[in-house]
């Protein structure tokens, strides 16, 4: 009983530090209260976000804000079709005071790093992320250096113009949790965003509400949060439901069902629970899941796009009960 008690206070804790986050970062985001609390889901469970959209509706802001209520490092990274595989992991170059190579390290060395319209980099560049964001660490003539932590990749791209642009392979989007879109803000919301970005800096004027550390201790709390063999046997259910389903020709791999039980037990203890429910894999299904389909050409020549399919899905797959 009295480790129950301890539990619970754990996650009552968890759920606060979350909602004075999510706080925070609303004052200078308004009206993105769902993409604000996804992205930090998100970096709890331990994973990347993308982030699509088209241009001036904050998804630089989102990661400015978010590294300034943690405390932590950030750098943002211009992907262009000039640069270099180098300019994002770093380079060995020779001191010649020293006699020897220096590492100088690249523009991934930061707690949350912002790729910015990645699409535009070439699939070389797109590629030194990849180690990056699967193993945390950067290897560079064959000597390995980690990352610090928490490291979150915050990457965006523009879905409407497509000049110029390389689209990410479905290897390299599989490594991202999650895909999210801005939208636009409702009229009051813009509003008091008149008010609030009229003057001075807001996002300069963010102090940090939380740590490293608290981000560590929710993360552990979060790897904690129990899912039920039934709950378990959803996400299967889920996963084999997209790989036969007719309209797709490439369903969702084992690493996304992985993805979301962690993306579900970061949501449940983001609400002061101890266990994940149906409502939040569902809740999570298309962030987690949907940049990860591959549809048909039949499907996409008829206008089925994968969040029809992922409904269709979710609908079909018989939700656990927890009875008998």
């Amino acid at each position: 009983m009295a480790r129950q008690r301890a539990a619970a206070r754990n996650h009552a804790g968890f759920a606060e530090v979350f909602e004075a986050i999510v706080d925070n970062i609303e004052r200078v985001i308004q009206g993105k209260d769902d993409a604000i609390r996804l992205a930090l889901t998100c970096l709890v469970a331990e994973g990347h976000l993308l982030i699509e959209d088209v241009p001036g509706v904050g998804k630089t802001s989102m990661a400015k804000a978010l590294a300034a209520s943690l405390g932590v490092d950030w750098h943002r990274i211009q992907f262009t079709p000039d640069l270099l595989p180098s300019d994002v992991t770093g380079v060995n170059v020779y001191s010649r005071s020293k006699g020897t190579f220096e590492f100088r390290p690249g523009g991934i060395f930061a707690n949350i790093v912002l790729g910015d319209e990645i699409n535009r980099a070439s699939p070389k560049t797109q590629s030194a992320l990849l180690e990056a964001m699967e193993e945390r660490q950067v290897t560079v003539d064959a000597t390995t250096y980690s990352l610090p932590a928490p490291f979150m990749v915050i990457a965006t791209q523009n879905p409407i113009e497509h000049e110029g642009t390389y689209p990410l392979p479905e290897s390299q989007l599989d490594r991202f949790l999650m895909r999210i879109g801005m939208g636009y803000p409702d009229r009051r919301s813009e509003i008091e965003m008149l008010d609030t970005h009229g003057g001075e800096n807001a996002i300069d004027e963010l102090v940090a509400v939380a740590t490293p550390d608290d981000i560590h201790a929710m993360t552990a709390l979060a790897r904690a949060v129990h899912v039920a063999p039934s709950i378990k046997g959803y996400l299967v259910d889920l996963a084999e439901a997209t790989r036969k389903h007719t309209a797709l020709a490439l369903g969702i791999s084992p690493r996304a069902t992985l993805a979301l039980q962690r993306a579900a037990r970061a949501r449940a203890a983001a609400v002061g629970r101890e266990f994940v429910t149906p409502d939040d894999v569902k809740l999570l299904v298309g962030p987690v899941l949907e940049h990860r389909l591959v549809l048909t050409p039949e499907a996409a020549i008829g206008g089925t796009g994968p969040s029809e399919v992922l409904d269709e899905v979710v609908d079909v797959v018989p939700v656990p009960t927890g009875r008998g």
